[in-house]
Order: C-alpha cells, then structure tokens, then sequence
C-alpha cells in the first residue's frame, strides 16, 4: 500500500495556512500533510522527521516548493532547538502525525510488520539507540510483560512474555517472522479474529523501542509554547493511549487558560477516505489554538 496522509483537508482546515506564516510539519514522514499546507498558502515550512529514509522522499516530493521548505533530521520532541537554531520565534501552526508510516509498514527491512518477516528493528530513527531484538534479548520476562501490556493493553501479556522468554533460550529472535510465531502460539484464540494476534505485542514493542510516549506532555507544552497567538496545534494520534495523553494534556492547557480546545471530541476520517485507504481508520484529530 502505498503512502497515504490522512485526514488531510481537516489539517489544512484548522491550521488555515497564510503566506506570512511559519508552519512546522513535526513529523513530515513521506511530505503529505506538508504538500498540502504549501499548497493551500503556507509561506514556509519547516519539516522535522528522526527516520532519514522518509526524509529524503520528502526532499524529493516537496522539491517544487524550493526554499520555502526545510527538513531537519531530528526528534519532535526537539522543537524548541529547531525553531531557536533558524531564529523562529513562533509558529502560524503546527502539526504532529503521531503514527507509523506506509513507508515503515511496507518495507520488510524495517521490521515493524508481522505480516512479512524480517530484521527485527521497529527504530523509526536507525541511526540511534538498540533495536527490538537487542531489547528482548537481555530483558527479564516480568519487564516484557510489563510493556507488553502497558503499551499493548494485551491481555495475554504473561503468557506472551513467558513465550518469547522460552523462544528466546532455544533461539535468539532476531526476525520478525519468528516473534510472531512464538506470539500467536502463546495469545491462542481459534478461526477468524478481527486482528491478528501478534499486533498488540508489535504495537507494544514500537512504542517502547521509539519511546514514543515518552515526553508526550512535555512536547505539546512546548509546541503550544511555541505558537503565536491564535496559532493552532494539530494532533493526529492512531491509538488510545496516546490519544488520551493528548486529550489530558490539552484539557490541563486549556484549564490553565494557554489553549482553547477546538475540537470537543476527536475527529476521526469519513467513511470514503476509509475505504480509499483503511489504514486512516484508527486516526483521531485533535486541535488546540493559544490563546491570545
């Protein structure tokens, strides 16, 4: 499948690009919701994305827009430097897509599919930090019951622990392939099942090697920090765990009068843009503007 923004004219919508403004993309991935801000108005761009390889089909399909556009390899979480270093001293809007791209999901070497086995990586950023089968080869099995139902809020977490801790001894589990096996053989479940067995534990196992809720609270703190007044925060989360930090987090801004909060409940895609693209299916939007 190939790669697919979502819920982009909701973005484009909120954030109302103009040809004055800075907008900052904090995960530009492939350049989808980036293209569109550019095209709708936005004088400037500033994309920021810690997997290299998307960033540079990114420079290639944003090329048009020359030098209202730069990419930085970096961490989200690293806005406030990004922004200091270039002399920004706020953004007309920013947006952040919380989710795994197509470009991660469909190639095998990345090792974020059960569906097709290979390395077991799942770093959005290969140039930093130890890998998924580094991680589960030296933590203990109460750890990785731990993550796995904390991050993948399975129900099988003891039992799923306890199979790879034993796979592990009789082989190290170095592909995808085989950490799926040892998952599905340990969750159980008979016939058709709406997902796969092995996607909670996958869903798990990313979160923790990207550290992806790490600092979530502090970030938005600082994206808001980082808006002009009137400015608006778009965020796209794909599961509930980070969906409800961002709804916590943007209610606790709002009570202390920084934000108001746009969207009361999230907002999801429509039904054609499901069907155009099912991966868009677990997506929630939620929006913040500073407040004056």
């Amino acid at each position: 499948m190939g790669h697919a923004p979502v819920l982009v004219s909701e973005v484009v919508s909120f954030l109302r690009p103009r040809a004055d403004g800075v907008y900052v993309d904090a995960t530009v991935g492939l350049g989808g919701h980036a293209s569109a801000l550019l095209s709708a108005g936005a004088g400037r761009l500033i994309g920021i994305d810690r997997d290299e390889a998307a960033l540079a089909l990114a420079r290639a399909a944003l090329a048009e827009a020359g030098n209202r556009v730069e990419l930085v390899h970096a961490n989200y979480r690293d806005l406030a430097r990004v922004l200091a270093a270039r002399g920004i001293s706020h953004a007309a809007g920013i947006v952040v897509d919380l989710g795994v791209s197509s470009l991660q999901l469909d190639d095998a070497t990345r090792g974020f599919s059960f569906r097709q086995s290979g390395p077991l990586d799942m770093r959005m950023d290969r140039s930093s930090g130890p890998t998924v089968a580094e991680l589960i080869a030296s933590a203990d099995e109460a750890t990785l019951a731990d993550v796995i139902w904390r991050f993948g809020e399975e129900r099988h977490a003891r039992r799923i622990a306890r199979a790879i801790v034993r796979a592990r001894a009789r082989q190290a589990l170095t592909e995808t392939g085989a950490l799926a096996s040892a998952v599905r053989a340990a969750a159980g479940g008979r016939g058709w099942q709406r997902i796969d067995p092995a996607t909670r534990t996958f869903q798990a196992l990313r979160i923790w090697v990207n550290r992806e809720l790490d600092g979530l609270e502090e970030f938005f703190e600082q994206a808001v920090a980082a808006l002009e007044p009137g400015a608006r925060l778009a965020v796209i989360a794909f599961h509930s765990l980070e969906d409800r930090v961002v709804k916590q987090t943007f209610r606790r801004l709002a009570a202390d009068g920084m934000v108001a909060v746009l969207t009361r409940k999230p907002i999801g895609p429509d039904e054609a843009e499901v069907q155009r693209n099912p991966r868009a299916r677990s997506a929630r939007l939620r929006v913040v503007e500073r407040a004056a």
